[in-house]
């Protein structure tokens, strides 16, 4: 009997690499459990103990991993980056966040606003509101939303938009719709690392997996689900 590929990764990217999962099981005829939280929390577990073949993150916290020795020397490879963006409820009228004044402008107008409080994109919009100069009017009105939870949060009637990646807007539809990409002078990209775990079970299969999800056979189902491709080297 098969064991399964124990894969731990960042909620940002579920949307997509569920997408993914059932075509690698077909083909290889191994199975994969799926375990996702924000980026730190993913990086704190593994450290804490966390069993687990296959992991995606942010690149840094995959290379603290293979300092500490929980990811495997060697096996550190690209996967892809995600953009932030801005969600509305589906119907909503359009917004415009076109450019730098617009987005700070629909911002300052929304009555609430959802983000992921303890994610790695409510922390880089918590300091772009500083940036912007508008943080004093607009952080009262935010919503702080558990990793997972931020888009949705706008289909349940808890905040007017949400600001998070773009992979968790689109994978909320047809309840949310993706109001835009953040402007191009203010857009951060989320960028997502594989790694190998150093005590993996089954450490052929786990390469495997990782194989299969940095292949060119499966860009157009990423880039469908919001994910951009990085292929610089580490």
């Amino acid at each position: 009997m098969n064991q399964e590929i124990r894969l731990f990764g960042a909620i940002a990217v579920r949307p997509a690499v569920l997408a993914l999962i059932p075509r690698f099981e077909m083909a290889t005829g191994l199975t994969v459990a799926a375990k996702w939280e924000v980026n730190p929390t993913v990086k704190k577990q593994i450290e804490a103990g966390e069993p687990f073949d296959l992991v995606i993150i942010n690149p840094d916290m995959v290379e603290a991993l293979t300092a500490s020795g929980k990811v495997k020397a060697g096996s550190q490879v690209a996967f892809g980056r995600i953009g932030m963006g801005v969600a509305a409820k589906a119907g909503s009228r359009p917004l415009d966040i076109g450019s730098t004044e617009a987005f700070k402008q629909t911002l300052k107008n929304a009555r609430s606003i959802a983000y992921a409080s303890d994610g790695t994109s409510g922390g880089y919009f918590s300091s772009l509101l500083d940036r912007l100069g508008i943080a004093d009017e607009v952080k009262p009105r935010l919503v702080a939303a558990p990793g997972g939870q931020t888009a949705s949060a706008v289909a349940r009637g808890e905040a007017e938009l949400a600001v998070v990646p773009v992979t968790s807007i689109l994978a909320a539809a047809p309840d949310v719709m993706l109001v835009g990409r953040f402007p191009a002078e203010l857009q951060s990209y989320i960028d997502f690392d594989v790694g190998i775990g150093a005590d993996s079970s089954d450490a052929e299969a786990a390469g495997q997996l990782s194989e299969f999800l940095v292949s060119a056979a499966v860009d157009d189902v990423l880039a469908a689900k919001g994910v951009e491709r990085r292929r610089e080297a580490i």
